[in-house]
Parts: structure tokens; C-alpha cells; sequence
């Protein structure tokens, strides 16, 4: 947390942040928190991914299995927060220009006083035995 003087006085805020990343699927978490007065919080972020071979993983998961990040966050802020998540190919494609084709994508900014309580799932885009929701279509 950086230190900052103005007009001779001194006034810290607390400054927290969290970014994780699971290289092998794609996801991306991040979680911070600036200018904040108060902030108190829980976070737990789980992270995985599993062996690809030909016949099953190191885990005995078939082969198409690659990985999962979790992240359970509750927190009580008075300053400013932003969440956010995107879910993205790892491999760049061709006909995108070497970019990673995008998946999904959420990004919350909230300023003021307020709790969060949120649970983010992303998997990897073809994980076996994945829990799965079933969209309704558009009409």
C-alpha cells in the first residue's frame, strides 16, 4: 500500500488485491478493494487442473478432464470494489488473429457501503463429468 501525503496530513486507506489464474483452462479471478474505510472479508479460491494423456490422468480422469477454479467470496466494505472474472480459450486461434476466443466475461464495480457474497465456478471447456446448466433459448 503506497504511502501518500496531501496538505501535511496523512490519510491511509487500506488497498487489497487478488488475482489468480489457472493457465490451463483459461480462467482469470480478480478481487480488489481501494480507498476503503472498512473491509472485512473471507475469500477462498481453489484452483485445479488435471493430467491430459491419451487413455486417463494421473487422478483416473479420462482424458478430456483439464481443470476447475473456484472462488467463494463474502467481504463488508465501506470504499470501492471491483470483481471480476473472464473465461477465455488457452490457445490462441487463427481465425480470430491469435487471439483467444472469450467464453464469458463479468466485471462488478461498486463504490459506497455494501457486502458481497458471491460464488464463481468456472470450469475448463471440456472437463468430464462437469455440472452443467442448461440454458434456455432465446425466441
Amino acid at each position: 500500500m503506497p504511502v501518500s501525503y496531501q496538505t501535511g496530513t496523512y490519510d491511509q486507506k487500506w488497498v487489497e488485491k487478488l488475482c489468480v489464474q489457472n493457465y490451463r483452462i483459461g480462467a482469470v479471478l480478480t478481487e480488489m478493494y481501494t480507498h476503503a474505510e472498512h473491509l472485512q472479508k473471507t475469500t477462498e479460491v481453489k484452483t485445479r487442473g488435471y493430467g491430459i494423456t491419451r487413455d486417463f490422468g494421473p487422478s483416473g480422469c479420462p482424458a478430456c478432464c483439464t481443470g476447475v477454479l473456484e472462488a467463494n467470496l463474502n467481504s463488508n466494505v465501506i470504499g470501492v470494489a471491483h470483481i471480476g472474472w473472464i473465461s477465455r480459450d488457452p490457445l490462441a486461434d487463427n481465425q480470430l488473429k491469435g487471439r483467444h476466443a472469450e467464453y464469458g466475461r463479468s466485471v462488478e464495480d461498486l463504490i459506497g457501503v455494501f457486502s458481497i457474497e458471491k460464488f464463481i465456478q468456472l470450469w475448463g471447456n471440456s472437463t468430464c463429468g462437469a455440472i452443467s446448466v442448461d440454458w434456455l433459448p432465446c425466441v
